[in-house]
């Protein structure tokens, strides 16, 4: 059974992050679960209360760690990803020497209401990835523009080629997890 961590890095309620990710779950392959966690419980990073870690972010950590591959949704804020998600990837990256992230296959997507669909967030956060060691999935790229056209006022997906697309883009990552695991079994 292969194992997603799905996170949202927008906190609002009828988020359409929250939503393609809710879409992604409802669409899996067979032998693949996905977690979905939510941020709302992460404080905002400060190095001087991660010694010890606070517990909702060991708990975050340990859900990186279980997992085989990370599906991220992000908005896009001023041209970048949003905070939210900022702060996570921080937090999974710390404290010095303890990178929860590395390795680690992943995939993004984004849905905002402009025209770009978060393309910029998805860039800033790709960056991210090459410090983190994590191995992102380039294609398809998923980028829901004009989103509140395409879900519904509580945050779900009512648009069935997004879905379409969604699914494609969980099918290549859970693709693109086996490769790294094959690639790791040792030789027989």
């Amino acid at each position: 059974m292969l194992k997603i961590l799905g996170i949202a890095g927008s906190l609002r309620k009828g988020s359409y992050n929250k939503g393609a990710i809710r879409a992604a779950a409802q669409n899996l392959p067979p032998d693949t679960e996905m977690d979905i966690f939510k941020l709302n419980g992460i404080p905002v990073f400060n190095q001087d209360i991660e010694s010890p870690l606070p517990e909702a972010v060991k708990e975050f950590k340990g859900k990186i760690v279980a997992a085989d591959a990370i599906l991220i949704a992000t908005p896009e804020y001023n041209n970048s990803m949003s905070g939210v998600i900022k702060n996570a990837v921080d937090w999974g990256s710390r404290p010095m020497g303890d990178n929860s992230w590395d390795g680690k296959p992943v995939a993004i997507m984004s849905a905002s209401p402009g025209r770009l669909g978060g393309v910029r967030a998805q860039i800033a956060l790709r960056q991210a990835f090459v410090f983190l060691n994590m191995h992102d999935l380039k294609q398809p790229e998923v980028i829901i523009s004009g989103a509140m056209k395409l879900f519904d006022e509580n945050g779900n997906l009512t648009d069935e080629d997004t879905r379409k697309r969604i699914r494609q883009l969980v099918e290549a990552l859970v693709q693109w997890t086996s490769r790294f695991h094959q690639e790791l079994r040792p030789a027989a």
